[in-house]
């Protein structure tokens, strides 16, 4: 018999096979070309089912030089990042009304934290790739990708309410909206 934890389906523990515990293809790069010049590798309960309840997951980020893990949010994690390839330029920003940003360059074996659910984002400033691994304190931690959310949404979000919020022209916003927002986590 299953239950349903979290949301998923947790298995009998007597049922359990090793398999529920694994993932393998973090060593191998994937493909970045597309406009952002990333590309997320997400080990969670979905690709571990075993990760269910115990609060953890990861990620492997390709970047192409001047690839972008564009500004995003993961509304149930803490991300900790470390850089194993190349050069990123990284930051967070607080929470309203401060809105400070806190921003590093990172090389390799440099390690940063991004609070949960505060606008973060990963910029690969080098000529070159780069490579990063994430935890998550999260077997699901979400990502909301800001650009996306907020102009590529459906059905969209009404342009009287986008030109407002930021105080932009009607154009601008029916410009945004009508882009196609790429989805680099896979």
């Amino acid at each position: 018999m299953e239950n349903f934890v979290n949301g998923k389906f947790c298995k009998n523990p007597e049922l359990a096979t090793a398999d529920d515990f694994f993932f393998s293809g973090l060593l191998t790069p994937r493909n970045t070309s597309n406009p952002l010049g990333s590309n997320v590798t997400a080990v969670n309960v979905v690709q571990i089912p075993g990760l269910n309840t115990l609060g953890i997951s990861g990620a492997r980020i390709d970047f192409a030089p001047y690839g972008l893990n564009p500004p995003h949010t993961h509304p149930r994690a803490t991300e900790i990042l470390v850089v194993l390839e190349g050069s990123l330029y990284v930051g967070f920003v607080t929470s309203n009304p401060e809105n400070n940003l806190f921003t590093k360059v990172l090389y390799p074996g440099d390690v940063f934290v991004f609070p949960v659910g505060l606008i973060h984002f990963q910029f690969n400033v080098g000529n070159t790739s780069a490579v990063a691994i994430a935890g998550l304190s999260s077997q699901n931690p979400g990502v909301i990708t800001i650009a996306k959310a907020v102009f590529g949404s459906n059905p969209k979000i009404s342009t009287d309410v986008l030109t407002k919020a930021f105080q932009i022209d009607q154009k601008v916003v029916d410009y945004l909206q009508a882009q196609f927002w790429w989805n680099n986590n896979n």
